[in-house]
């Protein structure tokens, strides 16, 4: 189950990620997303990768971060054929949810998850998704939510992994990266 990425295809989905320097505030290299999802063979040699990795997982569900878990997450639930669930910032999911907060630089944020999010399925498999790994709060809340409500985070997942922030060490759960910067 270590199946990683091929060389030539983390060159093809790295080239097809644009960086915006100074966004959203000096000093950041954005990593824009857009451009992988707009470029057909970048994505589909990186859903074509996340599939054949995660097929003989036997998950029961994915669960992606609000927003771009959301796209990577529910094309690789179709594809594999199980239910998608959404991981919300606090206020946006209209049943009833559990939370977890998460310290930023300067203050708290908040995730969100239904309650019957895996259908009250005992310890459903679960994949965690999402765009990006920086410093790991989000992931390592939502990971934690996911648990919550009595389900197994299997793995936390990230098509780009900003590795020397050490994110993926607040994160219990084990953490694959397409590719790591």
């Amino acid at each position: 189950m270590s199946k990683t990425v091929s060389q030539e295809d983390k060159e093809i989905i790295l080239s097809s990620i644009r960086t915006i320097p100074n966004f959203p505030k000096e000093g950041i290299q954005f990593k824009d997303i857009t451009t992988l999802l707009n470029n057909p063979e970048a994505f589909g040699r990186l859903m074509n990768h996340l599939e054949d990795r995660y097929k003989d997982y036997n998950l029961d569900f994915i669960a992606g971060i609000e927003s771009r878990g959301f796209i990577f997450g529910s094309a690789l639930a179709d594809r594999l054929g199980i239910g998608f669930v959404p991981v919300r910032k606090k206020g946006k999911l209209p049943y009833t949810t559990v939370a977890e907060k998460y310290s930023l630089e300067y203050g708290f944020d908040e995730v969100e998850i239904h309650i019957d999010a895996f259908r009250y399925k005992k310890e459903a498999k679960v994949l965690l998704i999402d765009d990006l790994i920086a410093t790991g709060g989000t992931a390592s809340a939502a990971a934690t939510l996911i648990e919550k409500v009595g389900a197994k985070c299997v793995e936390c997942c990230f098509i780009l992994e900003l590795g020397f922030l050490n994110g993926k060490e607040k994160i219990k759960s084990p953490v694959y990266s397409v590719i790591e910067l």
